[in-house]
């Protein structure tokens, strides 16, 4: 297994130099793999990342993960100790506050789950079936079911995933499309990515709204909610990949509305930094550049290894209901 210190001068703390690479790699059809952290302190860059394997990732199908040594057995134990009712109410109670003072009207609240497992998260990331995946040894590993921007010439396009419920319950689809507080939610989410858009393209349209994305897990199906948004980059912005990515960070998805005020409302309630979740990372190849929010997350901390996950909260929202979501969204996608 590689150990930390051989990815460690992979990593800075200098976000700005991020951005500067992203744009000059870009600008010289350069492929590259990145990724930054959610208080966007820290961050790393890789030019021509199919040719390294010390970080591995895959996006829609291309990455470096060898083939040939893809895991079959699945192993059956995979254990949680999620945070207790009482100590997710604590935080709601703190965001809900925020709410209806009118600091936001949409905060995105994560909890870390312990987990236990038999795998390395190596194994985890192969077996793993997601769009984006990426394996950080001795950190974390993602697998992640949603894009944040793709940039493909002058088309610009995001894709926000709010909305989540247990596939199993009967006429899951139609209770979920017709909830009133997710449909806030979502419509929210909608609004503010499409102004995140439009500071960098023109003509930003919603082309696909509330569409129903089925996610299989080792628990049970999940389903989840998404929209697309795209629009037409303004003027030789398609060259300036990292203006584009860094200027609408935090993703708007994991974060909430107005972002600032919201901003102030997560670190209150979740008392730690979130790190790499909730942060973003993507590969270019030259032509393409397509991004994923890091969701969907297991990270080590020391023998310890925790699952992140989190919901949007709204003045509508009931405690009890998204507790049971965050638990929900503890799974392997395996």
């Amino acid at each position: 297994m590689i150990n930390e210190f051989e990815v460690l001068h992979m990593f800075r703390t200098d976000i700005n130099d991020i951005r500067l690479k992203m744009n000059e790699f870009g600008r010289l059809n350069k492929p590259f793999l990145f990724a930054i952290n959610f208080e966007m302190t820290e961050g790393f860059i890789i030019e021509n990342p199919l040719s390294q394997s010390d970080i591995l990732f895959e996006i829609n199908g291309r990455g470096n993960i060898p083939k040939t040594k893809m895991v079959e057995e699945v192993s059956s134990r995979f254990d949680y100790q999620p945070l207790s009712y009482t100590d997710y109410k604590k935080k709601f109670d703190i965001v809900l506050d925020g709410l209806r003072k009118g600091d936001s009207y949409l905060t995105n609240l994560t909890v870390k789950t312990r987990v236990s497992f038999d795998l390395f998260l190596e194994d985890i990331m192969r077996m793993s079936k997601a769009p984006y995946k990426l394996f950080v040894p001795n950190r974390f590993v993602c697998f992640s079911p949603e894009r944040f921007v793709c940039i493909r010439g002058s088309k610009i396009s995001t894709n926000p995933m709010k909305g989540t419920i247990d596939a199993s319950i009967p006429d899951a689809e139609n209770k979920i499309l017709n909830d009133f507080k997710e449909t806030a939610e979502h419509n929210t989410i909608v609004d503010l990515l499409r102004n995140d858009l439009s500071i960098f393209a023109q003509n930003v349209q919603v082309d696909r709204f509330r569409y129903i994305d089925r996610i299989g897990t080792n628990k049970q199906a999940i389903l989840q909610v998404s929209s697309e948004i795209s629009g037409r980059l303004k003027g030789d912005s398609s060259k300036k990949l990292g203006d584009i990515v860094i200027g609408m960070l935090p993703a708007g998805s994991v974060s909430g509305a107005p972002k600032e005020e919201t901003i102030r409302i997560i670190q209150k309630a979740e008392c730690e930094p979130r790190g790499f979740y909730t942060g973003v990372f993507g590969y270019y190849d030259g032509d393409t550049l397509d991004t994923a929010v890091l969701i969907r997350y297991i990270e080590k901390d020391g023998d310890k290894y925790y699952f992140r996950s989190g919901g949007g909260i709204t003045a509508y929202s009931d405690c009890k209901s998204e507790y049971e979501e965050v638990i929900e969204k503890v799974y392997l996608p395996i």
